[in-house]
């Protein structure tokens, strides 16, 4: 099982007030239990993915060092946009079997999000769960396969 997971929003939240408005993505904090919850679901048997909004190089590497900062399993597996893509590119690509996004609220709502923007017979696919943008996902179910159903 693929679990695809937005990062800034959903995994990671600002740090600081000072953070979310600089977009000091380095000071970026794991979102409530989030680590602990992608390990199990990896120790299950699930490759865990990540999506980024940040787009250059050093922005990722600020995502991709707040990760294995903070010990999330498979920070290998970080997302991106290039050469012109949209988060449903990315997506597509992958086809996880469950995406994790929050509702990007302060940014607009469903407009920026990337489940709705994906091919209607690629999100047959995928199961989509969205949360609230800087909540967190610890209420999500400990077991994968119930994870595929929430």
């Amino acid at each position: 099982m693929k679990i695809l997971i937005f990062t800034e929003g959903t995994a990671l939240k600002p740090g600081s007030e000072e953070s979310h408005e600089a977009h000091e993505f380095r000071k970026y904090i794991p979102n409530g239990q989030v680590v602990q919850k992608l390990q199990h679901w990896k120790d299950q048997g699930a490759e865990i993915y990540y999506l980024t909004s940040r787009t250059t190089s050093e922005e990722i590497d600020d995502i991709r060092y707040v990760l294995e900062k903070h010990h999330f399993p498979q920070v290998q597996n970080l997302l991106f946009r290039k050469d012109g893509q949209e988060y449903k590119d990315v997506a597509e690509l992958l086809i996880p079997d469950v995406f994790i996004e929050d509702d990007c609220a302060s940014i607009g709502g469903e407009v920026e999000m990337t489940y709705p923007h994906i091919k209607p017979e690629i999100k047959l696919k995928i199961h989509s769960i969205v949360v609230a943008e800087f909540a967190n996902i610890d209420y999500l179910p400990e077991n994968i396969q119930e994870l595929a159903k929430f």
